[in-house]
C-alpha cells in the first residue's frame, strides 16, 4: 500500500465516530487532498484543477492547483477559471431542463419519443420514451454525425439504427440519448437548450460564468483533444459539429457556479429564496432506475451505481448521485450527508482511465469522511469514462 493510500485510510478512520478523539493524530483533510492532486499533477494526469466541497449552506473547502495548460507561462488555476464540463452538461443543463418542462406539464417523461420526433415513426423506435433517454435504457448506440447537418444526421442515424437490447432493460451509456433530449427541449419551448437553461437556471441562481460558447475565453482552461489544444471550445467533436450547443456536452462553468447548483439540489430546488425546481422534482432526480438485472442504477440523468461511479468514493451513501465528464470533471452529491464534491481539471492523460478514476475516488473518500460529518473544519481558501 502506498503512503498516499495509507494517509487516506487514516483520514477515514480518524473521523469515524468511535475514533474522533484521535482525529488530531492524523493528517488534515486539506493536506491529504493536496497530496492527492499534486501527485496527479506530478504524474502528468492533469496540468491543474480545482477541488470544491460544500453543503447546502455554502463552501466548506476550495483549493486550486497547478496551471490551466502545460505552457511554461500559462496562468495558474484559480477560483475564476472556467472549465469545459463535457458530460456534466447532461446533468447541469439537459436533464434539469427536461424535468422542468415535465414539471410545467409541457411534456411527460413517459412520452414516446415519436411524439416529439414524428419522423422516427415506423422505424421501430415507438417503445422508446423520454425516460429511457434520461436513464440510457433506450437501446440506442452512438455513431458519428455528418458535418454540415449534424442534427439531421443524428435523427437519420437513430431511424436507421437497430436497437441494442430491449428498451428499458439494458443500460448502454450513449451521448445520442442527450442529443435527442436537447432537441426535444427546443421543440417543446421554441428556444435552444442554451437559452432555456440560462433563463431557467443559471440566471436565477446567479451562475454568472456558466453557459455554452463562453465569451470569457481568456479565463478558460485548455482542453486537450486528438486535434490539439482548445480554449473555450468543446473538446467533444460531436458537440462542435452541432455548433457548440448540445445535450451531451458543450457547457462551461466554474467550480463556484456549480456549487450553487449543487446547493440548490440539496435545498430541494431553491437557493437564496429563488425556487427553480419543485421539491418533488429534485427528489425524482435520484430515484434509482435499475437495469442489467439490478446491477446498474441510474437516476434521471444522474449516475447512482454503475461502472461510472468512481466519484462516489468509499464514503458516500448509496442514495448519493453524481456524474463524470471526459475532459476531467466530476461531481458527486450526497443528500444523506448534506455534502457535495466538485472536481474540475485540465486533463492531460486519457489513456490511464483507471488512474484518473482513482483520483476522483480518493478525493471523494477524504471529503465524505471529513466534511460529510459534523466535525469538518471549514477551509474555503481560494475504469470507465463518460
Amino acid at each position: 500500500m502506498t503512503t498516499l493510500k495509507i494517509l487516506i485510510c487514516l483520514i477515514v478512520l480518524s473521523f469515524a465516530p468511535q475514533a474522533f478523539a484521535a482525529a488530531q493524530a492524523f493528517p488534515s483533510a486539506p493536506s491529504t487532498i493536496d497530496l492527492v492532486v499534486k501527485e496527479a499533477i506530478g504524474r502528468s494526469l492533469i496540468a491543474g484543477g480545482i477541488v470544491l466541497v460544500g453543503n447546502r449552506d455554502g463552501i466548506l473547502f476550495e483549493r486550486a492547483y497547478g496551471k490551466v495548460s502545460t505552457l511554461p507561462d500559462a496562468p495558474f488555476t484559480d477560483s475564476e477559471t472556467i472549465f469545459d464540463l463535457a458530460s456534466l452538461t447532461k446533468v447541469f443543463a439537459t436533464a434539469p431542463s427536461v424535468l422542468k418542462l415535465a414539471e410545467e406539464g409541457r411534456l411527460s417523461l413517459l412520452d414516446p419519443i415519436i411524439k416529439w420526433y414524428p419522423e422516427l415513426a415506423g422505424h421501430g423506435k415507438d417503445q422508446i420514451k423520454i425516460l429511457n433517454l434520461l436513464t440510457h435504457t433506450s437501446g440506442l448506440d452512438d455513431f458519428s454525425l455528418s458535418a454540415g447537418d449534424a442534427l439531421g444526421s443524428a435523427i437519420r442515424g437513430v431511424a436507421d439504427q437497430k436497437l441494442k437490447g430491449e428498451v428499458g432493460n439494458r443500460f448502454r451509456y450513449a451521448d445520442i440519448n442527450f442529443i435527442l433530449l436537447a432537441e426535444i427541449v427546443r421543440r417543446a419551448t421554441g428556444a435552444p437548450l442554451d437559452v432555456y437553461a440560462q433563463a431557467s437556471f443559471y440566471r436565477p441562481l446567479a451562475m454568472t460564468d456558466t453557459g455554452f460558447r463562453p465569451a470569457r475565453r481568456l479565463r478558460c482552461a485548455v482542453t486537450f483533444s486528438e486535434e490539439g489544444p482548445r480554449i473555450g471550445e468543446p473538446q467533444d467533436s460531436q458537440c462542435r459539429q452541432l455548433g457548440g450547443v448540445a445535450g451531451h456536452a458543450g457547457l462551461f462553468s466554474t467550480a463556484r457556479d456549480l456549487s450553487r447548483f449543487c446547493r440548490m439540489i440539496l435545498s430541494g430546488g431553491v437557493l437564496d429564496g429563488k425556487r427553480v425546481l419543485q421539491e418533488r422534482t429534485v427528489a425524482q432526480m435520484s430515484v434509482p432506475y435499475y437495469s442489467r438485472r439490478g446491477q446498474v442504477a441510474r437516476g434521471l440523468g444522474w449516475d447512482i451505481d454503475s461502472p461510472y461511479s468512481a466519484p462516489r468514493g468509499t464514503g458516500f451513501s448509496r442514495i448519493s448521485f453524481g456524474h463524470t465528464g471526459y475532459s476531467g470533471s466530476s461531481v458527486w452529491i450526497d443528500p444523506a450527508a448534506d455534502t457535495f464534491v466538485i472536481l474540475l481539471t485540465t486533463r492531460l492523460d486519457y489513456a490511464h482511465v483507471r488512474e484518473f478514476n482513482r483520483l476522483r475516488s480518493e478525493i471523494s473518500t477524504v471529503a465524505s469522511a471529513v466534511y460529510g460529518s459534523q466535525t469538518g473544519v471549514k477551509d474555503a481558501r481560494p475504469s470507465h469514462d463518460e
